[in-house]
């Protein structure tokens, strides 16, 4: 038998689902220290890691796992993440708050509050250029939704190379501040790895134009003051954050408050246990039969 374990703030939906899935040889445990499968949200396993002494294999819950790949954690297992499930929730965030920006639909909310009747002159997605810096699934997926608005949508990855024929065209992260000149709309999806620290900073920023930055990847990516900067410099005309260095952002946080910066907490692409389970199966199936599993994460890469 293979004791699996779930821990999740959605612990409940997941046993449910994963009784229903009757997977051969699975037996459910509460007790993680005996399970060598453990699902998980990473926030809430990474402490409890030494623990487990017959840990085999964990399965994120989250396709971001930086909570997990700390230099101090233990690395003796396989860990994978969540792909394939995320790009069309991003894609609908995106493409929200952008039609929200350039329709002026929040004035209009306001004007229908005071009964008035006052056209304002709007910007189509059309033709706009979007940079997409990460290239991944997430990426991919978030460009051919723009790519269907008429977007130009260039990405930015560490090599340079292009996975995807929704981009017209890919660079490399070492010309990221060049790239951003031209940008009507920038996107990270980065994840945090040491490379990708702090990597948005004034030097970056300096050449934009009024670009519309979403960070929809990881908070550490962000040099914050920078980024006030930015936005009072006019280099950039708004943010739109749903990830930041500290989680919940502090009450006193000067994000709160900036007229350019609109904030979500960390829901732009939630995990739902129903989606997050049939990879779960495959990976099961995969590690039942001894056979290499999907999503692996390199944790010296950090993805």
């Amino acid at each position: 038998m293979i004791k699996v374990s779930v821990i999740s703030k959605q612990q409940q939906r997941y046993t449910e689902l994963l009784a229903q899935a009757q997977l051969p040889d699975l037996c459910l445990t509460e007790d993680p220290s005996q399970a060598s499968v453990i699902l998980a949200d990473p926030p809430l396993i990474a402490n409890q890691l030494h623990q487990l002494s017959q840990l085999k294999w964990l399965q994120s819950t989250f396709a971001g796992i930086d909570a997990l790949i700390q230099p101090n954690l233990r690395q003796d297992y396989l860990l994978t993440n969540i792909k394939g499930c995320f790009g069309h929730l991003i894609g609908e965030y995106v493409i929200g708050q952008c039609l929200n920006h350039y329709r002026h639909f929040p004035q209009y909310q306001q004007q229908q509050q005071q009964a008035q009747w006052q056209p304002i002159p709007y910007l189509s997605l059309s033709a706009k250029t979007m940079v997409i810096i990460g290239t991944g699934s997430i990426g991919c997926t978030l460009a051919t939704i723009a790519s269907a608005f008429n977007c130009r949508v260039i990405g930015v990855n560490r090599s340079g190379k292009s996975p995807s024929n929704a981009f017209e065209t890919i660079y490399p992260i070492t010309e990221l501040r060049d790239v951003l000149t031209n940008a009507d709309i920038i996107v990270s999806t980065l994840p945090a790895t040491p490379q990708t620290y702090d990597i948005f900073s004034s030097n970056i920023w300096s050449g934009c134009h009024q670009a519309l930055f979403f960070n929809v990847g990881r908070g550490n990516t962000v040099i914050e003051n920078d980024l006030i900067k930015a936005l009072d410099a006019n280099h950039l005309a708004h943010a739109y954050l749903d990830v930041f260095k500290q989680e919940p952002l502090p009450e006193d946080h000067l994000f709160w408050h900036h007229p350019k910066i609109s904030i979500t907490p960390h829901i732009a692409a939630e995990s739902f246990p129903e989606q997050v389970v049939e990879i779960f199966k495959t990976n099961y199936l995969r590690f039942h039969q001894q056979q290499k599993l999907d999503y692996l994460i390199d944790f010296k890469d950090g993805y």
